[in-house]
């Protein structure tokens, strides 16, 4: 384990400056990418858990999960493994896989996506009412 990822992780609130609408997606990006971005948006947005300065790290998470869906096709369509003169090798589409779904999970937790990113979230749009209101009760 990476001396870096230790330690307590930064808590998820709702941001200053949070988007209102899902923005259009970046017209370069794939059709894979797009419906990710969609999905992406229309949970963080309404939470108020994305500002605009933040989009570039979704582009990355929705370019990355496009990413593994091609290399996914790739192995499917040609197997793990091929034939050199050296004798069988794994395919770079493995190695790739992998890479991509380290930064897949390292952008999830970034972006609050994962279970564990959203256990420790406190965020969304600030409540009006105090904490006594939670339970019903007046403290």
């Amino acid at each position: 384990m990476c001396r870096l990822a230790r330690g307590r992780k930064a808590e998820i609130r709702a941001v200053d400056g949070a988007l209102i609408k899902v923005p259009a997606a970046p017209r370069d990006m794939p059709k894979r990418a797009t419906a990710e971005w969609r999905k992406v948006l229309g949970v963080l947005v309404p939470e108020s858990k994305i500002a605009e300065h933040e989009l570039p790290i979704v582009d990355a998470y929705c370019r990355v999960v496009a990413h593994i869906d091609d290399c996914e096709k790739a192995i499917a369509l040609h197997g793990m493994t091929f034939e050199s003169q050296a004798g069988p090798k794994r395919r770079p589409e493995t190695m790739l896989l992998k890479e991509y779904h380290a930064t897949l999970r390292q952008l999830a937790n970034e972006l609050g996506l994962t279970p564990a990113s959203r256990s420790k979230n406190k965020g969304g749009a600030p409540n009006d009412g105090d904490a006594s209101d939670e339970f019903g009760i007046e403290i």
